[in-house]
């Protein structure tokens, strides 16, 4: 893919002060190849395991995440198990998997070379399979696919998924999530589509399993093409409302066509398709506006025909397209540009049109633009500036790519990466939670997601998970930004990290008791404790769980009364008795760690502890309230002055009717046992929980990731093609000489970086440096001429 972009350098040097100084330019501006994109496409492929949802698979790599949508006897609850998430949320649309898995399959096809010499093909590959056997398992035959799964309340429930069905079970009594039967033609379009290239990427290390996935793509086309309606879309019209088919099956019948070679598909796009192909508002024009998304496949299916056939007016169409894109068409660019310098189409996920696009643009520069070099130079310098605007090209130096950059987005619209526990969750990312001290903190670092972004004025401010438009991440905002990363992989190169992801372990207690001191007299103490569920590593529930409260008998035997007249029981709890979550108290029981043997606890242990789960302001606690007493009498004399708990060891800190929501009333004199295992508080001899062991499952690439090409000089001064020293030689270093030769005062090379870049024997630096800084990262050469 590189070698074409040497005869595109000399018409690029040609036409690049023009062309740069009439596009939008963000605050900073770096050359493609200035952040490594191999790392960026590592992350992404981490988002779609994050969004995983049932039974994960043995390669998930997301150690805060395990299985979803079970049932209590581990089985799936879902219809159809697998596949993606939609977003933040946890409802599953066989519309945006399709989409999404086909988008991405889209960029391995195209750049698979690439793709597995940077180490991730079978990352790559084990991803997009499983969005493909989703869609493969929603398929009912006879025309009719699973459309949605998921309750109808999901938006407003906050809780990770792991835990998810604990929530559901509370509200509707069953472990099995609603779905719906749809005969959507996009849905069954884009999902053939997804198969197609399912047969194209698998039929030769999996031949049975792309046998199936060609079987179903050409039913379920079939099917589409039948229907040719958009009228039955079930539950996913009220959030993913399709308009038109006929992009669709022209998207799908592309697809079907480069998986079978055979023409009558498309036949089919000349005879059916195109006729129907949509036009401007009041115009004889094919539609040319708007962009490549979820509901529009209209430009991919075009580029795709053009692809196929070579036709002249539909290699002018995608161009059109992009020009529209780069506001330089007779019709202004929709909404305009930020000023910063991002092709903004409407505020909801606006990062993520202007990466679809990107993606057409440098995928049509790679093959119908590939003749024309000045064309071609052209359009993927305005994709490149897009996507490096993701990443920190922009006024506010902010990383849009959660986890990439030093400065990201605080405040991201995602469910189980919040790792919140009681459904409270507008505050997060916002510096204080309020009053009440909610949670501002999130459980985990969402890596790889492309958020939202930022509104029309290039603004991103003090956005909250509520403005879901600019904070919320979803599967089709990274599907095209990903697709868009494999062409950047092939331009550049790039290495990924070798110890990711990173090791996590819990940021705070998973588990806690807060108490508080509800009545006392002469004769007893009564305590109200919440036993607390925060697990977020991952959110789960557990079985067996207790907690133990100590106390000093030394003063009820010196006044004359033995154990046996110590009580200790609950008049009053959360549950109800056989009910999960109901405590049985008991006790006194001897603590064996004190020497004096004067220390006794009472048990609270909750016969099923499940209830006790990270999914609400009620749930994530249970509440006992206790009671520890002495007679008032025996043999009619008066025990007061026998039961003292000043110096109980769990007594101290404890006061009287506090609010048990505040920090203050956690108390890890109280300690806490899960499946017998110390995971809160000291005992009294100074017992503490052990350290909880850091998960981590770092990637090893499948084969040695090769970094970008570097040369030294003999003499030692020069590192021959580095024009802008970052110590590689890659087509960053090509742009960074072309910007210069457009526009030096813009975009200056400092003095060490000319000499890095006159590689050609010939004093000055020209467009011939560029060309042979190109022909040495295409591996034409080994050597430039100035090194003899």
């Amino acid at each position: 893919m590189k070698l074409k972009k040497v005869a595109a350098v000399l018409s690029a040097a040609a036409m690049s002060a023009g062309m740069l100084s009439a596009m939008p330019a963000p605050a900073t501006v770096n050359a493609a190849g200035s952040y490594n994109y191999a790392e960026a496409l590592q992350k992404s492929m981490f988002f779609y395991e994050v969004q995983q949802a049932g039974i994960l698979p043995d390669w998930n790599e997301v150690t805060w995440r395990a299985d979803s949508m079970v049932k209590e006897d581990g089985t799936p609850s879902d219809v159809v198990d697998g596949g993606w998430f939609d977003a933040g949320d946890h409802y599953k649309f066989t519309l945006t998997n399709a989409y999404s898995a086909s988008v991405l399959a889209w960029g391995y096809i195209q750049y698979k070379d690439a793709v597995d010499k940077a180490g991730l093909g079978e990352l790559y590959r084990n991803n997009v399979q499983w969005g493909i056997d989703y869609v493969l398992g929603c398929d009912l035959g006879d025309g009719t696919m699973i459309g949605t799964i998921g309750d109808s309340d999901d938006h407003v429930v906050w809780c990770s998924a792991e835990v998810y069905m604990r929530k559901h079970k509370l509200k509707f009594g069953d472990e099995e999530r609603p779905y719906d039967v749809i005969t959507d033609s996009t849905t069954l379009a884009l999902s053939a589509a997804a198969l197609a290239q399912g047969y194209i990427i698998f039929k030769e290390e999996q031949p049975d399993k792309a046998a199936e996935y060609l079987k179903h793509a050409k039913s379920l086309f079939e099917a589409a093409d039948k229907v040719r309606s958009n009228e039955d879309q079930g539950v996913q019209k009220n959030f993913y409302p399709t308009t038109t088919w006929v992009d669709d099956l022209m998207y799908a019948a592309n697809w079907l066509y480069m998986a079978t070679n055979d023409t009558s598909y498309l036949d089919k796009c000349e005879s059916d398709y195109i006729p129907n192909f949509p036009l401007e508002n009041q115009s004889t024009d094919k539609k040319y506006t708007w962009g490549f998304c979820w509901d529009d496949t209209t430009q991919g299916a075009a580029l795709l025909y053009a692809i196929n056939t070579g036709k002249q007016e539909w290699i002018d169409h995608i161009s059109r397209h992009i020009k529209y894109w780069m506001n330089e068409d007779t019709k202004a660019f929709s909404a305009g540009y930020t000023p910063d310098g991002l092709a903004y189409l409407m505020q909801w996920g606006s990062l993520r049109h202007a990466a679809n696009t990107a993606w057409i643009a440098k995928l049509a520069c790679d093959t119908i633009f590939k003749d024309d070099a000045a064309l071609s130079t052209k359009y993927n310098t305005w994709a490149d500036g897009q996507m490096n605007y993701m990443f920190g090209d922009n006024a506010l130096g902010l990383s849009y790519v959660l986890g990439m950059g030093d400065k990201n987005p605080t405040a991201i619209h995602h469910r189980t990466a919040s790792g919140i526990h009681d459904d409270h969750w507008n505050e997060l990312g916002q510096e204080s939670g309020g009053e009440e001290g909610w949670q501002t903190e999130y459980a985990h670092t969402l890596y790889g997601a492309l958020i939202g972004g930022p509104n029309q004025a290039g603004e991103y401010g003090d956005v909250k998970v509520s403005d879901y438009q600019y904070s919320e991440v979803a599967i089709d905002y990274n599907a095209g930004y990903t697709a868009a990363l494999c062409a950047l992989i092939d331009e550049n190169g790039g290495t990924p990290l070798a110890d990711f992801p990173p090791t996590e372990t819990p940021t705070w207690p998973e588990w806690e008791v807060s108490a508080t001191l509800n009545g006392s007299g002469d004769s007893y103490t009564e305590i109200k404790a919440w036993a607390m569920n925060h697990t977020a590593w991952p959110a789960r529930v557990a079985e067996n769980i207790s907690y133990r409260y100590y106390f000093d008998v030394s003063e009820v035997l010196k006044g004359g009364l033995s154990i046996d007249d110590i009580t200790v029981k609950s008049n009053s709890q959360q549950y109800q008795e056989g009910e999960q979550g109901y405590a049985t108290v008991s006790g006194p029981y001897k603590y064996d760690g004190d020497p004096s043997g004067n220390t006794y606890y009472a048990l609270i242990h909750f016969e099923d502890g499940r209830a006790i789960q990270p999914t609400g302001q009620s749930e994530h606690r249970d509440e006992v309230q206790f009671r520890i007493s002495i007679p008032d009498a025996v043999n009619g004399q008066s025990t007061k002055g026998a039961w003292d708990p000043s110096n109980d060891y769990s007594y101290e800190g404890i006061e009287p009717n506090a609010d048990l929501k505040k920090e203050s009333s956690l108390n890890e004199h109280i300690t806490m046992y899960v499946d017998d295992v110390l995971v809160w508080g000291t005992e009294p001899d100074g017992t503490t929980p052990d350290d909880v062991e850091p998960t981590t499952k770092p990637t090893t690439p499948e084969t040695t990731a090769t970094t970008a090409a570097t040369t030294t000089s003999p003499s030692g001064k020069a590192l021959y093609g580095d024009a802008n020293e970052d110590s590689k030689v890659n087509m960053a270093d090509v742009v960074a000489v072309l910007q210069s030769l457009a526009n030096e005062e813009k975009y200056p090379i400092t003095e060490q970086g000319k000499i890095n870049a006159d590689v050609d024997g010939e004093v000055g630096i020209t467009g011939n440096d560029a060309i042979w800084i190109t022909r040495y990262d295409a591996g034409e050469i080994k050597v430039f001429p100035v090194e003899g």
